[in-house]
C-alpha cells in the first residue's frame, strides 16, 4: 500500500517554491557530525567505516541500519558541525536520494520515515539549497511536495506514538511552507487534535512511559504551534491542552542537572534540549508533584532523585519497555552519580535487549530473573540464562515526610508468582539533600506466600534464593572501595565526594558495568555497587546509606560555579 501510495503522489501537482520557511528548531550532535564526515556511519548497532563511499552506496548490514539513514536524522548532526564539507555532505547525500529514490521507491516511503524526513528537508533548506542549480532546486520542491501528498494518505499508518506525530508535524509543515499544499493543513491540524486527545494522558504522560519520547512529542508540538501561530493560524484546543499538561510532567522528569531519566527506552536527551524546549513553549506550569508519568521525583538542595513507581507498560504500548520497576537514578548538581544502564538499541540487538533486563537498573534482582516478562538475556548482570518473570501488576507507593527529610516507600509483586516475595524499597533523602537513606526488602505478604516461598526454598536445597542490590555509577565516577569492603568512596568530577554504606548480612562488591549512551561508538565501561545475600526466611532486608562526604575548599568553589550555571 505505501508503495502504490508513493508511486501515485509522484503524479500529483508538485510544490514549486516555499510561501514561509520555519526556522530551524532541529538539534544535532556535534560528535555524530564529526563521525560522519569523517566517514563513520554508526547507525542501528552496526558501524560502517567507509570514508570514500557516498551514504547510498554503503553496504547496509541491516534494514534498521538502512531505515535510520532514510529518516534523515543524520542531517541534524551535520548541520551541528556546519563547516564547508558538513554542508557538501548534507546537499550532495539528499539530492542523491532524490534522485535515487524520488519516484516512490525505496525503504524510506513509510509514513514513520517520510515525515522525519519532510521535517528536516524543510528545517535545513537553505542549507540543502544553498549555490544549486534552478534543476535541482526544481527537484526538490517537487520531492518536497510528492512526500507531503504521500503522507496526506498514509498518515494514518504510521506506528502510534511519536512516528505518527512526526508524519502529522511533517505534512503541517509542508501545508504551511510549500506552495500548493495548503489543503492539507485543515485535515492534519483536526487529525493531531485526534492522537493528542487519544495517545497524551490527563497527567500529560504517553503510553511508553518513556521520558525523552516525551520530550520529543513535547517538542514537536511546540514547532507545529509555533509555525500555525507564524502563519495566522491557530493550533487546535486539544493540541493546545496536550502541551499545558506535558510540560509539567516534564519538569518532573527531569534531574538537576536539567537532563531527563534513563528509562523505557529514553537518554538523557541532548544537552539544553529540555530546556529549550520548555522555554520555548513559554509554559510556565510548576512541576507535577506526585507521580508523572508513573515515576516519582524527590529532590533537596542539590539532590534529585527519580524513582520508577509503576509497572512497565503494555507490549502493545512499547516494544522498548524496560524492566525497571522500583529502580532509582541520583545526580548531585551537574554531575549524575547513580545510574540505569540505558537503552543499548544504538549498539544492536544483544545490548538493547541487555539493557532492558532488571540486573541493568539500581535495584534489586532475584538471581536468574528480572521483575518482568520481557524475555531478555542477563549480559551486564552477570547472567546467561533469560530472564522471565511475571511483569508486576501491582506497584503501590506512599510518601513520608518528617522534620529532616522526606521520602517514600514502594513496592511491586513481580516476583510474587514465582517465589513469593513482595519487594519493597524505602528511599528518604535529607532536607539539604546531603543524605539518602535506603532500605531493601523481600517479604512475604500472605499465608499463599509464604507457601510459595518455601517452595521455592526447597528448590535451593534450603541454601537460599540468591538475590542482588545493584547502584551502577556514571562512568565519570571515580570509585574505590575500603579494605574492610563496608564503604564505597565516590569522587565525583567536581571534586563533591559521596560514601556508600550498609548493614545486613549481604557481600559488597564494586564490579564492571556499562553506560549505554546514544551517539558513542561503543558503550561506556563504568563500574556498579553490588550487594549479593541469600533469601533463607520470610523477610530479608539490607539497610544503606549515601551520604555526601565534608567538601573541601576547591570543592566549594567548583560547586558555586555549578550553581551559577544552574541559576542560568
Amino acid at each position: 500500500m505505501n508503495r502504490l501510495h508513493a508511486r501515485a503522489s509522484t503524479l500529483s501537482q508538485p510544490a514549486t517554491g516555499f510561501v514561509s520557511h520555519p526556522e530551524p528548531r532541529t538539534i544535532g550532535s556535534f560528535a555524530r557530525g564529526r563521525q560522519l564526515s569523517s566517514g563513520n556511519f554508526l547507525f542501528a548497532g552496526f558501524l560502517v567505516e567507509a570514508p570514500d563511499t557516498a551514504i547510498w552506496d554503503l553496504p547496509m548490514p541491516d534494514l534498521a541500519f538502512e531505515q535510520e539513514l532514510h529518516g534523515f536524522a543524520w542531517i541534524d548532526d551535520l548541520a551541528a558541525v556546519g563547516d564547508g564539507a558538513a554542508n557538501l555532505r548534507m546537499r550532495t547525500w539528499t539530492h542523491a536520494w532524490i534522485g535515487r529514490f524520488g519516484r516512490g521507491t525505496g525503504p524510506g516511503w513509510t509514513p514513520d520515515l517520510t515525515g522525519r524526513r519532510l521535517i528536516r528537508w524543510i528545517h535545513h533548506a537553505i542549507t540543502l539549497l544553498n549555490g544549486q542549480d534552478q534543476p535541482v532546486s526544481d527537484a526538490f520542491y517537487r520531492s518536497l511536495g510528492q512526500q507531503a501528498n504521500f503522507l496526506s494518505h498514509r498518515w494514518h499508518a504510521a506506528s502510534p506514538g511519536l512516528a505518527r506525530f512526526q508524519a502529522l508535524v511533517g505534512l503541517i509543515y509542508a501545508g504551511i511552507a510549500l506552495t500548493g499544499m495548503d489543503r492539507h493543513l485543515v485535515p492534519a491540524i483536526k487529525a493531531l487534535n485526534r492522537e493528542c486527545e487519544t495517545r497524551i494522558d490527563a497527567e500529560g504522560g504517553i503510553p511508553t512511559r518513556n521520558p525523552e519520547e516525551l520530550m520529543e512529542v513535547f517538542t514537536l508540538l511546540s514547532w507545529a504551534a509555533s509555525a500555525l501561530r507564524e502563519s495566522d493560524r491557530l493550533p487546535g484546543r486539544a493540541h493546545l491542552d496536550a502541551l499545558e499538561r506535558i510540560a509539567p510532567c516534564l519538569r518532573a522528569l527531569r534531574h538537576s542537572d536539567g537532563s531527563l531519566a534513563r528509562f523505557h527506552g529514553g537518554g538523557r536527551g541532548a544537552e539544553g534540549w529540555l530546556d529549550q524546549a520548555l522555554s520555548a513553549s513559554g509554559i510556565k506550569t510548576a512541576r507535577r508533584e506526585g507521580l508523572a508519568m508513573g515515576f516519582y521525583r524527590l529532590a533537596h538542595g542539590r539532590t534529585s532523585i527519580i524513582l520508577d513507581a509503576a509497572p512497565p507498560p503494555e507490549r502493545d504500548a512499547s516494544a522498548q519497555a524496560h524492566a525497571s520497576t522500583l529502580a532509582f537514578e541520583l545526580t548531585s548538581g551537574r554531575r549524575p552519580l547513580i545510574v540505569n544502564c540505558g537503552s543499548g538499541r544504538t549498539f544492536g540487538e544483544k545490548w538493547r535487549r541487555a539493557g532492558r533486563a532488571t540486573p541493568s537498573h539500581s535495584t534489586l534482582a532475584i538471581e536468574g530473573f528480572s521483575s518482568s516478562r520481557l524475555g531478555v538475556a542477563g549480559i551486564i548482570g552477570g547472567q546467561n540464562a533469560e530472564l522471565l518473570v511475571d511483569a508486576p501488576r501491582d506497584v503501590r507507593i506512599e510518601t513520608r515526610q518528617s522534620d529532616h527529610s522526606t521520602g517514600l516507600i514502594a513496592g511491586h509483586d513481580g516476583y510474587l508468582a514465582t517465589h513469593g516475595l513482595t519487594h519493597v524499597r524505602q528511599l528518604y533523602l535529607g532536607l539539604d539533600g546531603r543524605g539518602l537513606q535506603g532500605e531493601d526488602v523481600l517479604a512475604t505478604v500472605e499465608r499463599q506466600d509464604e507457601r510459595t516461598f518455601d517452595r521455592a526454598l526447597d528448590r535451593t536445597g534450603l541454601k537460599g534464593i540468591p538475590f542482588k542490590l545493584r547502584f551502577h555509577l556514571h562512568p565519570d565516577v571515580d570509585a574505590e572501595q575500603d579494605m574492610g569492603g563496608t564503604a564505597v568512596s565516590m569522587v565525583l568530577k567536581s571534586g563533591e565526594i559521596w560514601v556508600f554504606r550498609y548493614s545486613g548480612g549481604a557481600k559488597m562488591t564494586l564490579e564492571p558495568s556499562v553506560y549505554l549512551e546514544k551517539g558513542r561508538l561503543a558503550p561506556r565501561a563504568t563500574r556498579q555497587i553490588v550487594l549479593s545475600m541469600l533469601a533463607l526466611e520470610h523477610a530479608t532486608r539490607i539497610a544503606w546509606t549515601l551520604a555526601k562526604a565534608q567538601d573541601t575548599p576547591d570543592t566549594v568553589r567548583d560547586l558555586q560555579r555549578e550553581d551559577l550555571m544552574l541559576q542560568e
